[in-house]
């Protein structure tokens, strides 16, 4: 359940790897040959689909945001900038991620890319969407995981 836990916390923190952790507390529960309400124990089969559902959430965790900021015009350092941004608003949680993505992407491309500002703003625009989209869809498979961690133990 821990491992659940670590594991919705590392789907909105940087750094940690959230999905992979939750993962973690499924193949535990497995392996104390968790059952559910009717007294099924949990199937290697049902493990190995959410090992898979956890790697390609990893992955597409690191391809949206990148693909969301060039479909909006923006370049590389504008998801590095995002992230900069991010790791500087931690400290102001919620809203000091939120803005601090947003004006570390517009930042990066404003001033290093030298893009104007509607461009820097829409680009910005675009890597805080692609992390939003990817921390959505960690939480979710995340918070399904912790659901059948709870069912299974």
């Amino acid at each position: 359940m821990l491992c659940a836990l670590i594991g919705i916390i590392g789907s909105v923190a940087p750094g940690l790897p959230g999905p992979p952790i939750s993962w973690v507390g499924l193949l535990l529960a497995f392996i104390a040959k968790g059952v559910n309400g009717a007294g099924e124990p949990m199937s290697l089969t049902f493990l190995l689909v959410w090992l898979a559902v956890t790697v390609i959430v990893t992955v597409i965790d690191f391809v949206v945001p990148g693909m969301l900021t060039r479909v909006t015009g923006g370049h590389k350092s504008a998801g590095v900038g995002a992230i900069v941004g991010l790791f500087a608003g931690m400290f102001i949680p919620p809203v000091g991620m939120i803005l601090g993505s947003l004006l570390g992407a517009f930042a990066a491309e404003f001033f290093i890319e030298g893009q104007g500002t509607w461009t820097s703003f829409k680009s910005s625009i675009g890597a805080f969407l692609g992390f939003m989209c990817g921390t959505g869809i960690k939480l979710i498979a995340s918070g399904m995981m912790l659901y059948y961690i709870i069912v299974y133990l």
